[in-house]
């Protein structure tokens, strides 16, 4: 058995422990400490090691986090020349493969985008056909003077042939011959 004065003791420990408690103004207490000389005592390096960061990402909503960045400034800060050359694993510049890049565009789909009706109401169709026209036209009149020029020439040679023309005449008219030998 126990000694009495000791089960005494121990029922006069929880009585005055108990009044304590509930006596106690915690709050007070808690206002009382220098929370700042308390951090300077803790070891943040050594609560982070104990952290599992996987299970604390994975309770992270990331969506909220991103609503809230700026894209622009980010995008301002990339350098696309050295995004589009690359470093490989042996220090070697790769560049982007653009036919690579280009073969996985659905081009039947962008051209399905393009609002043509748009695109001929703000194209001058009078001035493209003109300039086309023009220039078909202005071909048409070089090739017609290149083959005048072919039969001037020809009808020459066939006149120096009938009339027995020992010298041929000058290639050219003589006043056009003579400034062009100036230059």
């Amino acid at each position: 058995m126990t000694d009495p004065a000791e089960s005494l003791a121990q029922r006069v420990a929880e009585r005055v422990v108990d009044i304590l408690i509930h006596a106690l103004d915690v709050n007070a207490l808690v206002q009382l400490v220098d929370l700042n000389a308390l951090l300077e005592h803790v070891d943040i390096n050594k609560i982070l090691q104990r952290v599992d960061l996987d299970a604390l990402l994975d309770r992270v909503d990331v969506n909220p986090l991103l609503d809230r960045v700026d894209v622009n400034p980010l995008l301002d800060r990339v350098d696309v020349n050295a995004l589009l050359n690359r470093a490989d694993v042996d220090g070697v510049m790769r560049r982007v493969d653009v036919g690579t890049l280009l073969d996985r565009v659905d081009v039947n789909e962008l051209m399905r985008r393009i609002d043509m009706d748009a695109l001929v109401e703000q194209t001058d169709l009078g001035a493209v056909i003109a300039r086309s026209s023009g220039g078909a036209a202005s071909e048409a009149l070089d090739a017609a003077r290149s083959q005048a020029v072919g039969l001037d020439q020809f009808i020459d040679r066939w006149a120096g042939r009938l009339l027995r023309r020992k010298n041929p005449g000058p290639s050219a008219p003589i006043a056009l011959l003579n400034t062009q030998a100036d230059t």
